[in-house]
């Protein structure tokens, strides 16, 4: 018998997310006769303790005896048991300083640690996250300071909406008020985020036209384009875009996104990104009587990153802040002349009961049943330590944990 423990989230501000829903914690068990699952009492979760106990699943203040504990975010360091198996977003693979002190005690505590983030397909490509839920909330927030900005409309915030369908729902209302606004939105990413905000601009009915159409035609309503990563950058020695040659030589590209920013009122972005790559346009850039960009969903959130006036991640409840462009500094948003930033971080928190039950499917349909066998390639390459010492693909975080 395997125990799986769900963690509650610690990690402060809550989070109201869960890696299995209670109807797929039954749904493990009918499938996998050898398992148990309890589940960690909490008040802030999305669905609450009643909603487990009523499908028969055990709900208790101690996972002591659990094998396997799942949870979302980071595990604050005094909750974690020593000796088992953890599977949760670490936030440490790039280094992250705020979360040093969680990986070497992970390593202290003979904890074998599978981070979600790593677990990939033969292609390289991730099996599960939450960027399909951050898609569609960045639009949907970047909608609403839309109507802020220019007191169109109004629209309540995302986690306002109890799911989903409310959210569509709600848009759907002012959608003819956005069409009538003659907006030119680009959309930024060729993954889940940017397919999350395609997605959602598609649903609500606006009009989705070429990146060609985009800049050289006239429109008489609100459009948008998505913009690939081949649309975004070109390779300086003038030779043809190759996917992998882009993924393994960042530094040999050059961004091409300049002519729209004198062409889009709105960007939504949400590309994947790292120091090598150019960003977007240049802070000085905004100065430019012609940069015509006024409202900038950054759903990618890299701070200083690929759009360079994303000075600092915000909150749900205040989610905007103003870019004063001539001044080169941060301003109240909403301003005459401002440029307004959307950069919430944690944007799927918004959409708990939505995201919790479609990354619990994923794990459910892919990770699940490897958990019980001998471990796999996939499980393998994603655990980044175990008995006591980083494993031999995450040799290079020796330095950051100051473990040889």
């Amino acid at each position: 018998m395997i125990t799986l423990g769900l963690i509650k989230e610690n990690k402060q501000p809550p989070d109201r997310r869960a890696a299995f829903t209670p109807t797929q914690c039954t749904t493990i068990m009918s499938h996998f006769k050898n398992c148990k699952i309890l589940v960690e009492s909490s008040p802030d979760r999305i669905f609450s303790d009643a909603h487990y106990i009523n499908q028969g699943i055990n709900v208790t203040q101690n996972l002591s005896d659990c094998d396997i504990l799942l949870g979302i975010k980071e595990v604050p360091i005094q909750d974690l048991i020593s000796d088992k198996t953890y599977l949760f977003f670490s936030h440490t693979l790039k280094k992250q300083e705020q979360n040093r002190e969680l990986l070497r005690a992970m390593i202290q505590k003979n904890i074998r640690f599978i981070d979600y983030e790593c677990l990939v397909w033969p292609n390289g490509s991730r099996v599960l996250g939450f960027g399909r839920y951050a898609g569609l909330v960045g639009a949907y927030e970047t909608l609403r300071a839309i109507g802020k900005k220019y007191k169109s409309f109004a629209l309540k915030a995302a986690y306002e909406c109890e799911d989903y369908s409310e959210m569509l729902k709600t848009l759907r209302l002012i959608t003819p008020v956005l069409k009538q606004m003659k907006l030119k939105i680009v959309i930024t990413g060729s993954g889940r985020v940017s397919n999350g905000a395609d997605e959602l601009l598609k649903e609500i009915g606006l009009q989705k036209v070429s990146p060609n159409a985009f800049i050289n035609s006239n429109h008489f309503e609100s459009v948008y384009t998505l913009l690939d990563t081949h649309e975004l950058y070109k390779r300086m020695d003038g030779e043809p875009w190759q996917k992998d040659h882009f993924y393994h030589n960042h530094s040999c590209y050059e961004s091409i996104f300049k002519p729209y920013t004198t062409v889009a009122n709105v960007l939504i972005n949400g590309i994947f990104w790292d120091k090598a790559l150019p960003p977007h346009f240049s802070k000085a850039d905004t100065q430019d009587p012609n940069f015509s960009i006024k409202i900038i969903g950054d759903i990618s959130c890299d701070i200083e990153g690929s759009v360079p006036i994303t000075l600092r991640d915000t909150t749900a409840e205040n989610p905007v802040f103003g870019w004063d462009a001539q001044n080169q500094c941060e301003c109240e948003p909403y301003s005459q002349n401002s440029i307004d930033v959307m950069a919430v971080s944690n944007l799927p928190t918004e959409l708990p009961a939505d995201a919790s039950e479609g990354f619990g499917e994923e794990l459910i349909k892919t990770i699940i049943p490897q958990l019980f066998h001998p471990s796999t390639d996939m499980i393998k390459n994603a655990t980044l330590c175990e008995n006591g010492h980083l494993t031999e693909k995450f040799q290079y975080l020796s330095d950051y944990v100051s473990i040889a």
